[in-house]
């Protein structure tokens, strides 16, 4: 399928001054992309200047959440090319969301046009610097605009992107949320879309309070096992072995999370996916036996985690970053960066275009 570019694409690059500080999600591109589903039927993709969406007030989404994203990267190759990281994998995940919604795929070929579209006209907003990346957030909305509590028949597809730092620098204090539950098997917690994150919001603003950083899920089924993080995957080195809970319906398969998964096994790590208990947990990094954990995700990569609390005690890991978050943080980035040889094929060259 063939792209439309605007012809106010170039004057909108052109004029465009990457920030010196960059933060995460701040500072946009003056680009999108965007397509329409009407009655199942996509339209050709195009390309225009960033703006404030027209949305009826009625449209589905702002009333029943029919919304679902993903989150992903562009990066700056030691090298200096421009290359994706596993596009393929987010387009297939959004197909799944999509699915979850009631809300149709988008097809994975107008999906990989969308981001490599942003990324080769946004080749030069990609910084260089480690760590760095140009995010890129595709998303699906439904916009049909009346009030039955239905599925919308009409839909619109954006890529937008930000030149971007990691999403979470520096280590990482966790609030055991054990009064409130962010998903269930059979609801939406395997699926990246919007209620999932408003509904993490009431523990976050509470855990800010206290003094950390994020909440620590528990399965909702006994309020015993670690789930994840609202927005990333979660991690523990005990006794030596690499544990990460195991995916049950209630937790988003994470990219990031595959990925170190399979490193871990090039680097000789041994793995666990299985339950991981909270109160066992605490208990083995009070004793000294869980030595780190942290945290992965596409926007901060990896997080390392300093300290886990609740009410009754606040659990310090002193390995905060430990050896084995270090060593897979730098086996990663040199693989997106382009510093290490990408034997698992996951870079996607851009060629980009310049004005």
């Amino acid at each position: 399928m063939s792209i439309y570019i605007d012809p106010e694409v170039a004057v909108s690059l052109r004029g465009y001054e990457v920030p010196e500080r960059l933060g995460f999600g701040t500072a946009m591109a003056p680009v999108m992309f965007r397509a329409v589903c009407q009655d199942g039927c996509w339209s050709q993709g195009e390309l225009i200047p960033y703006a404030p969406l027209t949305i009826d007030p009625a449209a589905k989404v702002l009333h029943y959440a029919q919304s679902c994203f993903e989150g992903m990267k562009a990066y700056r190759t030691a090298a200096g090319s421009i290359a994706l990281f596993r596009p393929e994998k987010n387009a297939a995940r959004m197909a799944y969301s999509a699915k979850r919604l009631c809300m149709p795929s988008v097809p994975e070929s107008l999906f990989l046009d969308g981001v490599r579209t942003i990324a080769a006209y946004c080749a030069n907003l990609v910084p260089g610097n480690r760590g760095e990346s140009l995010y890129l957030r595709p998303f699906l909305i439904g916009t049909q605009a009346d009030l039955t509590v239905s599925a919308s028949t009409s839909y619109e597809f954006y890529v937008i992107a930000s030149p971007s730092e990691a999403y979470h620098t520096g280590n990482m204090r966790l609030w055991v949320e054990r009064e409130d539950a962010r998903a269930a098997v059979g609801g939406t917690g395997d699926a990246k879309v919007g209620g999932n994150y408003a509904g993490s919001l009431l523990s976050v603003g509470r855990l800010k309070e206290r003094g950390y950083d994020q909440s620590l899920w528990l399965n909702p089924a006994d309020r015993s096992r670690v789930d994840e993080l609202s927005g990333m995957n979660f991690f523990a080195v005990i006794e030596g072995k690499l544990h990460t809970p195991a995916l049950s319906g209630s937790i988003l398969e994470g990219i990031t999370r595959n990925s170190l998964l399979k490193l871990a096994r090039e680097l000789g790590y041994d793995l666990v996916e299985g339950a991981i208990h909270i109160d066992t947990l605490l208990s083995q990094i009070a004793s000294g036996v869980c030595t780190e954990a942290f945290a992965c995700g596409t926007a901060a990569i990896i997080s390392p985690i300093s300290v886990i609390g609740d009410e009754a005690h606040s659990h310090e890991l002193y390995q905060a970053p430990g050896p084995v978050a270090k060593a897979l943080r730098e086996a990663l980035l040199d693989i997106q960066e382009g510093r290490a040889e990408d034997n698992f094929g996951w870079m996607q060259p851009v060629d980009p275009v310049n004005f």
